[in-house]
């Protein structure tokens, strides 16, 4: 049984303000009041007995003993979400048919259980779902071959075009587990390891270089990778060290045990992930998707990085439902 004082409630504040650090944010990621919010904590810590969060910085930063907390409510909390998310019918059975793409990150793990999910639900639907890369379903949107499509936030406008945010997929680097380098040496190319890039054609490529070059770093162009599981494989193997983002390593767990993972130098740049639906479709059916894949991003992607990596507590979380229409 648990300890009195241990609620849902609590639980979601505890991880809102893990996540945001302040208050204030925790409040309006929950709905309460700060003083709401800073009364669910201390219930909470005192049911557990220890300080879960360091209240004399700002922003807030997570104990030791929060660090631990985290990782096993969060994990607790994913799974009722995503039995939410399984019990939840959406209301797709009015639909004739629905063509979604899926970017090819979520391939291992959001994929599968995504189609199963909507499977389910589109009775007498023709339903078409198809994987690709982040530009290459713009252009599926932009032509109408899609209805929706689930992808990176890309740099152009989509005319017409709602967007759902997800979530924040924050650059990270990555590098051989058995030679680990300091990232401002690796920046400046002050070390034997050479840098492993994207391919110049993938957005997740433009995005870093573009970064890069904010920030001044100029590496050689020796190694330029199609492949997101090659590019791993290869730093695995101690050729080269790369960037990429959580939802990029989390796909190449065959490789963990060869890799390190550390956070970039701030400011530290991220992706955003998105459902992006054509205008003619607004309504809920795009809103209980979008939610639906929340719930399964937070059980299946984001907790277990969490878990495997705790300073991403800070920057790899879902985002508000704040649809926004292209221009």
């Amino acid at each position: 049984m648990l300890n009195k004082g241990i609620t849902l409630r609590g639980i979601e504040v505890f991880e809102a303000l893990a996540r945001s650090g302040s208050v204030a944010q925790a409040a309006q990621a929950t709905g309460l009041s700060q003083p709401a919010v800073s009364q669910q904590m201390r219930n909470l810590e005192a049911a557990v007995g220890a300080e879960l969060v360091d209240h004399t910085r700002r922003p807030m930063r997570l104990t030791q003993a929060g660090q631990m907390f985290l990782r096993r409510a969060g994990l607790a909390l994913s799974e009722l979400r995503q039995a939410q998310s399984e019990v939840t019918v959406m209301d797709l059975a009015h639909l004739d048919a629905l063509n979604l793409g899926v970017i090819d990150d979520f391939d291992d793990d959001l994929t599968p259980r995504l189609a199963t999910i909507l499977g389910d639900s589109l009775t007498g639907c023709r339903f078409r779902m198809i994987t690709a890369g982040s530009n290459e379903l713009a252009d599926a949107l932009r032509e109408k071959s899609l209805h929706m499509a689930l992808s990176a936030q890309i740099d152009s406008k989509l005319d017409a075009v709602l967007e759902y945010p997800l979530a924040r997929d924050p650059f990270i680097i990555v590098t051989p587990a058995a030679t680990p380098h300091d990232p401002a040496a690796l920046l400046s190319g002050d070390t034997h390891l050479p840098f492993l890039r994207y391919a110049e054609d993938q957005l997740i490529a433009r995005q870093i270089e573009a970064h890069l070059a904010a920030q001044g770093h100029s590496l050689p162009a020796r190694f330029e990778i199609g492949s997101h599981l090659a590019l791993m494989a290869m730093v695995a193997r101690g050729i080269g060290w790369a960037i990429t983002t959580p939802l990029g390593y989390m796909r190449a767990a065959r490789f963990h045990n060869k890799l390190a993972a550390c956070p970039l130098p701030t400011p530290v740049p991220a992706r955003t992930i998105s459902l992006f639906a054509g205008a003619e479709w607004s309504g809920p059916v795009p809103r209980d998707i979008a939610q639906t894949v929340r719930q399964l991003m937070q059980t299946h992607m984001i907790a277990p990085a969490i878990a495997e990596l705790p300073w991403l507590a800070e920057g790899f979380h879902l985002l508000e439902d704040d649809n926004r229409i292209g221009d």
